[in-house]
């Protein structure tokens, strides 16, 4: 993709800002995923209303997110849980909601209020 801009929403003093920000490059292990449309939860609008506390400044909102994994065409879904450690009491028991040590699409890292994204190979 190179140095492309792209138009994103970020949640900026508890309001969506249209921003201009280069195109995600996948890590190791992620897609990067071409959004087609993303809805809007509540989650959402705690994260804008401030109710949920930022864990990162001007975060991309948007985990309901459809698009297809850009170069192959493969349609994907991306989920609210983003990943886990994957080792503690809760996920070897297939609780992984509850893992200590969980990210999440939208807080930890950003959403589907973009025109793309990435996300990990495992949760799409």
């Amino acid at each position: 993709m190179g140095s492309a801009a792209v138009r994103a929403w970020v949640v900026d003093d508890g309001r969506l800002v249209l921003v201009e920000r280069p195109v995600p490059e996948p890590a190791a292990g992620e897609v990067l995923i071409r959004v087609e449309a993303c809805a809007v939860c509540r989650t959402d609008l705690h994260l804008l209303e401030g109710d949920l506390p930022a864990r990162r400044p001007r975060t991309t909102p948007g985990h309901e997110v459809v698009g297809r994994v850009e170069g192959t065409g493969e349609r994907v879904g991306v989920a609210w849980l983003r990943s886990t450690d994957g080792t503690c009491r809760y996920c070897v028991r297939g609780m992984e909601n509850l893992c200590p040590n969980s990210t999440y699409t939208g807080w930890d890292a950003d959403g589907g209020y973009a025109e793309y994204l990435t996300a990990p190979r495992a949760y799409v």
